[in-house]
This record gives structure tokens, C-alpha cells and sequence, in this order.
């Protein structure tokens, strides 16, 4: 047992004498000294002036650009994108997905190998016994993750399914290029120089909680950061809102006048910037840019709907006391609900392509199991909020779950209520480390390549020793290279729209050639094209 008498609350911070006192922002946040609270980066030029949306239908002069600044987010949609940022070193493999030998997840590894991963001998999974696969990917049957899945999303079974990659994370440190978002912009772009129909967003390609190039906590891959498209603030509904709201403007016009003067505005604009030299190369290109920055401030939103459109706070299925995804009083005392809910919203509504939610305080060796236990139930929740408000608006959705480092157990057990009789998380280790995502497909439920027992190597990529460490001497490129581990999320988010083939053109080969062998599912039953149908 722990010599610490109580647990941490869930939203204290967390103090390790084997730490020094943090002071960098990373440090701050994985040990939950820091929230992630903020305020909004602006999404275009014209938000410093009234941070406005469209009322109705654009003027007929504005609806030539409707084609050309993407507006037309109704169709030919990309997969929506959610990534949670487990800030600190969180456990996956083992106690929440379950991670096997080379045979896949249910090549079980040993009774000593399960304790490092705090998992007690009554509770290793073996055949028929603490495994749950209703999600598709196996969870343990204990893990705090699925629980708070099923618990806001309890219908989504048959239509989700996962894989997990085994793969090594340093602990405690900014080195770890975790987040894909910059490369999915890439490809969305990518797809828009061929199709102009193509959307990906459209008030911002890539938003996150917090202000980092990223829009996380782990940064991106240097190779894939395009400076151009920097990720948008948004971690509360008051930031979501403030990209439409249009102030003092259209309480002393009115909504329609509102609109007016607004398109008043984009003309005058226009008209001046063609005639303004910027000195650059491509000014053409940089002057079609800001006008789209103005088409689109005038374009979000109907008048009908004011801001519940687009406010999470105020749609009744993330937020109702009956039948919601959250209730009034989880939505208001917990503000990780507020900012899934308001990144959730703007993915999957087509406000952004992608989106980080980063979850603070996920470094919780802190000698016991009860601290890790409820903050894992609550990002649990956090994803299963994600899948249903996919699964209610019928859209697909992927979710890719990481942190930087892992944890290890050295068998002591923590018998407390939260602790249920598992082992404490004794310190950092990143050789258990491991990430995960999902797929939600309103169709059917997403299909692993291969036949047979084939398909459940497809829905682990990689493997563990006996002993729980990640096999690193596989020839498995992100067993130990944190670069390679996004490229393989990239490819699988190619995969799923049938575009597999252009991952090298786009991303290189640090994969190699046998692409299927980093591949998990085949492409969406609803995509067609490369695109929602």
C-alpha cells in the first residue's frame, strides 16, 4: 500500500518528490498545476472588427465565392478528427487497452508482465475472463476508459471498432511529436488542389485547447508543421461563440443590417486590396486570401438560429438533464466537459477539420491507484462524448487517444474504493507506453483488413514483450520513433478514405514499402470518392 493517506482529488495538482517544482508549461499541465484555460485566437481579419458570422444567404455578388473559399461544408466533407492529449504519462496498455505479442491483443503476455502494467493476478485477462471487446478494440473489462465511453455513448457498439500501437513515448518532455493535426491539414489541402469542393473546416482547418503550434500539449512533427494554418484557441464555449458573435453591431442594426454592412465591408476590402502591391510573390494569392477571411466571416451562420447553431452550451443534445450528453450540472462543474463539448461540436459540425483536447494532470505515479483511476473515468467520458455526438449527428468520427510517457506498477495494491484492488502506478516508464485510436462509422461498423485471425494483428500494430516493455527490434518503425507513430495515424486516416496509395507522395516512406503492415481498418463504408457521402 502507498504511504500517502488519501488520493489526489480529481483536479488537484499533482506534486511528485522525485520531480523537480514545475516551471515549463508542459510540466505545468501534466501535473495539472494548469487547466488549460485561455482565451481565443482569432480566425480571420475580420473577427478584430465584429467577429461576425453570415445572417442568410450571402449577396449575390459574394456567392461567386462561395466555390473557391470552400464554404460548402455540407458535402464533400473529410473524416472529422479529435485527438486527446493525455498530458503526463497516462496508462493505456494493459489496465485500459489491452496490448498482446506478436499475435495481436489477445496474445496474452505474462502473469509479471500484467503486474508492471497494474494488473493483479484475479485480474489478468485470459480466455473468456476480464476481456470486453463490444467496442471492437479489447478493452480490459475493469478499465476506467471504457466505462466512461459506455457511459456517454452507450449505443454505439456495432458501429465503432479501434486498434492500439504499442509504442515507446518519452516521460516528461517536450521531445515527443505527437500530434498529427498539421499532417491532416496537409493531406485535406492536398485534396483541395484537386477537388475545390473539398472541405475541411470551415471557419478553421485545425483548432486546440491550448496555444501551442500544435494546438496540444505534445507537439507535431517538424516536418509536417505548415505555419500557415496555426491552430485556433478554443477550449470553452465562450471562445466557440466569439467567432461568430457580432457585438454592439447587430443589437443597434439588427441581424439583417448587421449582414449588410458586413458585405459593405468585404467590398470595400476587396476593392482596396486590388490595388495594394504587398511586395510578395504571390500577392494574388495572399489577396484571394484575406477576401476569403471576409466571405467566410459573413457566411456561418442563420439568423433563425442565433448562436445555438453554433454554442455548445446551448444545443439540447450535448446538454440537457433529460436524455443529453451531459447533464446542466456536469456541463457546468467540470470545465474538461465544457472544452470537449466545444471542440466536439465544431469537428464534428464541420466548423474545423481537426481538433486537440488536451486533459491535464495524467502524471499520477503518485503511489496509489485511486488518483489514476477517476481521471481516467473522466477522459473516458470525454471520448464517449466525442463517439456520441458523432453517432447523433451521423457523422463519422475518428479519435486518437496518446500521452507522453507511461506509468508501471511495482505490485503493490491499492485497496481503496477508487483503488478497486489494483496496483498503485509506482513511477514513470516509457517502455509501456502505448496509443490508441477509434473509428465511428454511421453506417457499419468499421472493417479491419486481412481474414481470420489476420485482422487482429491489423488491430494491434506492434506488439509487447512477455514482460510489457514495447518490442522495439520488430523492424516496427513507431515501436520507437514517435515520428513514425504519426505517420502511421496519417496513413490510417488516409486508409479510411480509400487514399492509402498517396501517403508517400505526401508524407515520404520512413514507413517502408509494406504499407498494410501499419494499416488497420479498409475505407469507411460512408466514404465514396474520398469523401462523406
Amino acid at each position: 500500500m502507498s504511504k500517502r493517506k488519501r488520493p489526489f482529488d480529481l483536479n488537484e495538482p499533482l506534486r511528485h518528490p522525485d520531480h523537480r517544482k514545475p516551471l515549463t508549461r508542459r510540466e505545468l499541465i501534466s501535473q495539472g498545476f494548469a487547466a488549460g484555460m485561455g482565451s481565443l485566437v482569432g480566425v480571420s481579419a475580420l473577427s478584430m472588427i465584429a467577429n461576425t458570422p453570415a445572417y442568410a444567404a450571402l449577396a449575390p455578388d459574394l456567392e461567386q465565392y462561395r466555390g473557391p473559399c470552400k464554404l460548402n461544408t455540407g458535402t464533400g466533407r473529410k473524416i472529422p478528427f479529435i485527438c486527446i492529449d493525455l498530458a503526463g504519462g497516462a496508462n493505456i496498455s494493459g489496465s485500459n487497452v489491452l496490448v498482446g505479442g506478436p499475435g495481436g491483443q489477445l496474445d496474452f503476455l505474462s502473469t509479471a508482465g500484467y503486474s508492471k502494467l497494474g494488473l493483479p493476478g484475479d485480474r489478468i485477462p485470459m480466455v473468456g475472463q476480464n476481456i470486453d471487446t463490444q467496442l471492437g478494440l479489447a478493452f480490459h473489462s475493469d478499465s476506467a476508459f471504457l466505462q466512461g465511453i459506455l457511459d456517454k455513448a452507450p449505443g454505439i457498439a456495432g458501429n465503432v471498432n479501434g486498434a492500439v500501437i504499442p509504442a515507446r513515448s518519452d516521460n516528461d518532455t517536450g521531445n515527443n511529436p505527437h500530434n498529427p493535426m498539421h499532417g491532416l491539414a496537409r493531406y485535406a489541402l492536398a485534396q483541395q488542389g484537386v477537388d475545390p469542393n473539398v472541405a475541411f473546416g470551415s471557419l478553421a482547418n485545425l483548432i486546440g485547447s491550448r496555444s501551442t503550434v500544435s494546438g496540444g500539449n505534445s507537439m507535431s512533427p517538424p516536418v509536417l508543421i505548415n505555419p500557415e494554418i496555426p491552430p485556433t484557441k478554443v477550449d470553452r464555449p465562450s471562445d466557440v461563440v466569439g467567432l461568430v458573435n457580432t457585438g454592439d453591431l447587430s443589437s443597434v442594426l439588427g441581424e439583417q443590417k448587421a449582414l449588410a454592412v458586413m458585405e459593405a465591408i468585404q467590398r470595400m476590402s476587396r476593392e482596396k486590396f486590388s490595388n495594394v502591391n504587398t511586395g510578395l510573390s504571390n500577392n494574388a494569392e495572399v489577396a484571394d486570401n484575406v477576401n476569403c477571411q471576409f466571405v467566410k466571416s459573413a457566411n456561418i451562420a442563420d439568423p433563425a438560429n442565433g448562436f445555438s447553431d453554433i454554442d455548445p452550451s446551448q444545443s439540447s443534445i450535448i446538454v440537457n438533464d433529460n436524455g443529453g450528453i451531459f447533464t446542466q450540472a456536469e456541463f457546468d462543474g467540470d470545465s474538461e466537459f465544457r472544452k470537449t463539448a466545444s471542440v466536439m461540436k465544431m469537428v464534428v459540425d464541420g466548423y474545423a477539420g481537426a481538433g486537440t483536447i488536451t486533459m491535464g494532470g495524467y502524471d499520477y505515479h503518485t503511489g496509489d491507484r485511486a488518483t489514476g483511476e477517476v481521471r481516467d473515468l473522466r477522459a473516458g467520458r470525454c471520448m464517449g462524448a466525442c463517439l456520441e455526438y458523432a453517432a447523433r449527428m451521423g457523422v463519422p468520427l475518428m479519435l486518437y487517444v496518446f500521452s507522453d510517457g507511461s506509468v508501471f506498477s511495482n505490485g503493490m495494491i491499492d485497496e481503496s474504493q477508487n483503488g478497486q484492488g489494483k496496483g498503485v502506478w509506482t513511477g514513470d516508464n516509457s517502455s509501456t507506453a502505448a496509443s490508441f485510436f477509434m473509428v465511428y462509422d454511421p453506417v457499419s461498423q468499421p472493417q479491419l483488413l486481412g481474414n481470420g485471425d489476420e485482422q487482429f494483428v491489423h488491430q494491434q500494430l506492434g506488439w509487447m514483450r512477455p514482460d510489457a516493455s514495447v518490442e522495439t527490434g520488430n523492424g516496427f518503425a513507431p515501436a520507437n520513433n514517435v515520428t513514425a507513430l504519426v505517420d502511421t495515424l496519417l496513413l490510417n486516416y488516409l486508409a479510411l478514405h480509400g487514399h492509402s496509395g498517396e501517403f508517400v507522395n505526401l508524407f515520404g516512406n520512413r514507413l517502408g514499402n509494406n504499407l498494410d503492415r501499419y494499416t488497420a481498418f479498409a475505407p469507411l463504408a460512408s466514404i465514396s470518392g474520398g469523401v462523406i457521402t
